[in-house]
């Protein structure tokens, strides 16, 4: 299992800190070595009404804020004795995460799943774990 290719997708909810803090818990049990990916989701940057000249402007501090996250997530791990690799990408993070997954060869993607709101687009859509779970081709292990 040691020299598994593993992703986890984060952002800065709740469900990716117990996620990780479950994973640090049962260290023992996962790879040591792990990348942390982070989407910047551009789709909600575009459904907010902003001007085309300000939105590489929205874009840059969408990363930047994501950045923060994703370091402080690899800080988490990197304490906790984990040879993390932190990535951020731009995109809907459900097919980035695919994309990244299926295309880069892992053979492990770990994500938390948060329960379901019961808002409309959770029915239409379901969440983004279960259409990672649908469409990568490597195992993925729930929490």
């Amino acid at each position: 299992m040691e020299n598994r290719r593993t992703i986890i997708p984060v952002d800065g909810s709740q469900t990716a800190q117990q996620t990780l803090q479950s994973i640090i818990a049962d260290r023992i049990s996962f790879p040591q070595g792990v990348t942390l990916l982070y989407v910047v989701d551009i789709d909600k940057l575009a459904y907010r009404m902003i001007p085309d000249f300000q939105m590489e402007m929205v874009r840059e501090s969408a990363g930047k804020a994501g950045q923060k996250i994703l370091d402080d997530h690899c800080r988490a791990m990197a304490a906790a004795g984990f040879q993390v690799t932190g990535r951020l990408e731009f995109g809907s993070p459900r097919q980035t995460i695919c994309k990244v997954a299926n295309e880069e060869g892992f053979q492990l993607l770990i994500i938390g799943r948060r329960q379901s709101t019961g808002e409309i687009r959770d029915v239409l859509f379901g969440s983004v774990a279960n259409y990672v779970l649908h469409n990568v081709a490597c195992p993925v292990l729930l929490f």
